[in-house]
């Protein structure tokens, strides 16, 4: 076939995700193809997929079959944490020619200069997980208001539900003089606000040297990392994506409380409020320690907002473990609650253990804890009734609002003439609506309008 110029691209799953497509379409730009819409039809799919659950295996599928009814015939490549952990269940999938795995993904172009259709399986260039020791910074750019900027990348942490190990190996990070210099190149395009991302984030400066085999030593820590930031990018908002409460240190919560641009925005996995589950988990901390990070926060910062994850129906959660990890999640000050099923993952220790939770039970409690979020969420936005926060302004989905979010996260619509796109400006949190929207107010000039949880 002729030599294609469109390329269309599709992100499942988390922030470092989307960071890295933004890289990769960059790089086939530079090379003279068009990126296009997904839904306008192309010559080049690339997906770039998520295999934190069985859900985002399935919803790969789909957007395969979604692809080639846009476009038949079309070339379709697969990246991304699935296809590392599974390419040859992927190159099966009909209409899939490539599959790429974490060491191939970002030497993309190499593999697609004489593309033609796979008349069965596709190919696949996927090593082994072990040999992909090397960083490849990324950084997201769409609307100009907010960019993800990937600094860290793969996990040592065994935890026993995680594939993510097995599909982006051992924790590595660029410099922190290259981690500094991409946010400047992303404040100079006119961001207004950085989310800093990765796998384990609060693990960064490992470098990707490894000597006889070992680790090396830390080239930097995650303090220093954004304390620089801070210091020598004019920018006017940092974002912490999310960060282990080990790795969320006494220091780094001072840093945040007395930053001019870092916001007092943090997400902390949890992932279960039973130390029974904790230990079965191989997580590196216990309740009190969460706990102990969340009062510090609070006490510092007693307006700033705090994500948690959860997953319930892990092995052996009794019905008295789910009730005491609520009851520990319901005394504690954090303001939103991401809630994960459990699901089995092939080649992970928790596929094996016994005490299997029956999927309905599970689904059960999932609608407990996002009943419990939901509530958490309308508590912390009550708080904030009356108060001025700063907010970022940015494109709504409908065309006479316009959005955005707080400092400390709090997410505001308003009419589209109350407010510019990319600009920060201080706004009275105002009233409270029936369905947990707020109200706002500027410092200077009333505007109606609704929070939307």
């Amino acid at each position: 076939m002729a030599t294609p110029r469109t390329v269309a691209f599709h992100t499942l799953g988390c922030k470092l995700n989307y960071s890295e497509t933004s890289a990769l379409s960059r790089l086939f730009e530079a090379k003279g193809y068009w990126p296009v819409r997904f839904e306008t039809g192309a010559d080049i799919y690339v997906i770039n997929t998520c295999s934190v659950t069985e859900q985002a295996d399935r919803e790969c599928k789909k957007i395969v079959r979604q692809a080639l009814r846009q476009r038949p015939g079309a070339f379709v490549i697969v990246t991304g944490c699935y296809a590392q952990l599974k390419p040859g269940e992927i190159a099966a999938i009909p209409g899939v020619d490539l599959v790429l795995g974490a060491g191939e993904k970002f030497r993309i172009l190499d593999y697609i200069d004489d593309l033609s259709k796979a008349q069965g399986k596709g190919m696949i260039h996927a090593g082994s997980v072990r040999d992909v020791n090397t960083f490849s910074a990324s950084f997201s750019f769409g609307d100009r208001t907010r960019s993800f900027l990937k600094v860290q990348d793969g996990c040592d942490y065994k935890c026993s539900f995680c594939t993510i190990p097995l599909a982006r190996g051992a924790s590595r990070s660029g410099s922190l003089e290259s981690a500094v210099a991409n946010a400047r190149q992303i404040a100079g395009q006119g961001a207004r606000e950085i989310v800093l991302t990765g796998v384990n984030l609060g693990d960064f400066g490992h470098g990707t040297a490894v000597v006889e085999g070992e680790r090396p030593k830390k080239e930097a820590l995650f303090i220093d990392l954004i304390q620089a930031l801070d210091c020598e990018v004019d920018i006017p908002r940092f974002r912490i994506s999310s960060i282990e409460p080990n790795l969320l240190t006494d220091e780094v919560i001072a840093f945040v409380a007395g930053s001019r641009r870092f916001m007092p925005h943090f997400h902390v996995p949890l992932q279960s409020g039973n130390d029974t589950q904790l230990r079965d988990m191989r997580r590196r901390y216990r309740r009190d320690l969460y706990a102990e990070r969340v009062a510090d926060i609070k006490r510092r910062m007693p307006h700033a907002c705090i994500g948690c994850d959860v997953i319930v129906g892990f092995p052996g959660e009794t019905e008295a473990d789910f009730l005491e990890s609520y009851r520990f999640l319901q005394g504690l000050e954090v303001s939103y609650l991401h809630v994960f099923t459990y699901s089995e993952r092939a080649n992970t220790p928790a596929a094996a253990m016994p005490g299997a939770v029956p999927v309905e039970e599970r689904r059960r409690r999932n609608q407990a804890l996002r009943g419990l979020s939901e509530m958490k969420r309308r508590a912390f936005y009550h708080q904030h009734l009356g108060t001025v926060r700063p907010a970022l302004f940015e494109l709504h989905k409908d065309p006479a609002l316009i959005g955005g979010f707080t400092d400390n996260y709090i997410k505001i619509e308003m009419p589209a003439a109350t407010g510019t796109v990319n600009t920060i400006a201080p706004v009275l949190l105002e009233n409270l609506s029936a369905d947990g929207g707020e109200a706002v107010l500027t410092s200077c000039a009333r505007m109606s309008g609704i929070y939307a949880v």
